[in-house]
């Protein structure tokens, strides 16, 4: 069996710090990694796949694999939107001998650590600042005033927990963000 076997990467960061731009990063780098595609009960993203950037599902589906167990670490992470890691998928992965790349907010990160303390990795990503984590909010064209607020106020929650995470990456520039990254998972996967 693999040594890869049960090793999980996470990587988490605020909306908007970059951290899915990193996850898309890594798997290119490495093709050991593959991405674990999280449950959410939020509408698509223009561009976004079913199955392949997410598994978009109604709240009541949610609810019933709350229910039946089926998740790694799941959150409300806004008003009324679930989002969680479905076992099967990391089963899956594991399956395949790769390793899962969680792309996962600070709260369900901690959570899996809590679960697998050891064949865990995490890292943290953080936007340079407050303005230009809400310009890149802006940017993305998806979000109403309300909806940005909302992801400002939980990334200055978020903030608060970064000492709980061994590896943090500051993205104020994407490549050095990138070589930083690519380094720590270098390591993990050697280990």
């Amino acid at each position: 069996m693999s040594k890869q076997y049960n090793k999980i990467i996470l990587i988490t960061a605020p909306s908007g710090s970059g951290k899915t731009s990193i996850v898309n990063h890594l798997l290119k780098k490495f093709p050991s990694l593959d991405f674990s595609v999280s449950a959410t009960t939020r509408q698509p993203r223009k561009n976004e796949k079913d199955g392949k950037h997410y598994y978009f599902i109604s709240e009541e589906d949610f609810r019933e694999k709350i229910h039946n167990k089926e998740f790694l670490e799941w959150e409300m992470v806004y008003e009324g939107k679930y989002y969680g890691t479905l076992k099967s998928d990391i089963e899956r992965i594991w399956k395949e001998n790769k390793v899962p790349v969680l792309d996962i907010d600070v709260q369900g990160a901690i959570h899996v650590q809590q679960q697998y303390p050891v064949n865990t990795i995490a890292i943290f990503v953080q936007a340079p600042s407050t303005e230009e984590l809400k310009r890149r909010l802006e940017s993305r064209g998806s979000e109403t005033a309300d909806t940005l607020q909302a992801r400002l106020n939980k990334s200055s929650y978020e903030m608060t927990f970064k000492n709980h995470f061994e590896n943090i990456i500051v993205n104020e520039n994407f490549e050095t963000a990138c070589k930083e990254a690519e380094k720590i998972v270098d390591n993990f996967l050697k280990n």
